[in-house]
């Protein structure tokens, strides 16, 4: 069977990062999970310690803050796996996600292989609020919006190895998705709510015009024109206000069954 290598960045993740690394270890694929600490000043080195006896895990720290990019590169190259899973610190999968994905990989013959998630609060708790993603997804339609989440993503090693993430100040895991379908044509994606989504008011994407402006830069660097950048982005927009709008309604419908 084929190997999975989960890579965790961590940023002072000592109060989530146990719930991530046991979800990866109850997915029941041949795998190994590897943390990468970007020089973390919190409590997450010692409680790492819990699973020194866990030889499926590998902990490794950076000697200072690298960034998420540069942590999320690292875990790639030092990969055993044909695959390469990311998840971040404070989000979770539920059972059987990985097991999906490379079924549907194999079917499809996809480098890359993303799924739907349910969007969880500060406390841990989850919303109800489901977003689906589409069984098939292109690179014209990833331009119109990013319906891929990073901490749902497995792809093959190798594609990773070919495309590196960069650009920490704008939102680099689109940017390297669209890199990728540019070159490959399309992703495949499994609809259910197999990952537990962290929502957090202070991360990149909270500040929803700072959050703008970085979606604005992923076109530039991508070596779009200031025209269709801004084409473009109307309609990332758009479509992020009826992802959103839609995930709400799926929970209002929800409450009423």
């Amino acid at each position: 069977m084929d190997r999975v290598s989960v890579v965790i960045p961590t940023y002072n993740s000592a109060k989530t990062i146990c719930r991530a690394v046991d979800s990866a270890l109850l997915q029941k694929v041949p795998m190994e999970i590897l943390v990468i600490d970007d020089a973390s000043n919190d409590e997450t080195e010692r409680v790492m310690r819990k699973y020194k006896t866990e030889a499926r895990v590998r902990y490794l720290k950076n000697e200072k803050n690298l960034g998420v990019s540069a942590s999320r590169n690292r875990g790639v190259a030092a990969a055993y796996g044909e695959y390469v899973a990311f998840l971040d610190a404070d989000d979770y999968w539920a059972d059987g996600k990985l097991e999906k994905q490379l079924k549907l990989m194999k079917k499809t013959g996809d480098v890359l292989c993303c799924t739907g998630r349910e969007l969880m609060g500060d406390n841990g708790a989850l919303s109800g609020k489901i977003i689906p993603v589409s069984d098939r997804i292109t690179y014209r339609q990833l331009l119109l919006g990013n319906v891929i989440n990073c901490s749902s993503v497995l792809a093959k090693r190798s594609v990773l190895l070919e495309f590196p993430m960069e650009h920490d100040e704008c939102h680099e895991d689109y940017l390297n998705w669209l890199r990728i379908l540019k070159k490959y044509g399309s992703a495949c994606g499994v609809p259910e709510p197999l990952l537990k989504y962290y929502v957090s008011s202070n991360g990149k994407s909270g500040n929803k015009l700072h959050s703008a402006g970085m979606t604005y830069q992923v076109y530039r660097r991508l070596g779009l024109g200031r025209l269709a950048s801004l084409g473009y982005f109307c309609c990332y927009a758009w479509n992020g206000f009826l992802k959103y709008r839609k995930a709400s309604h799926y929970r209002e419908n929800k409450a009423a069954d």
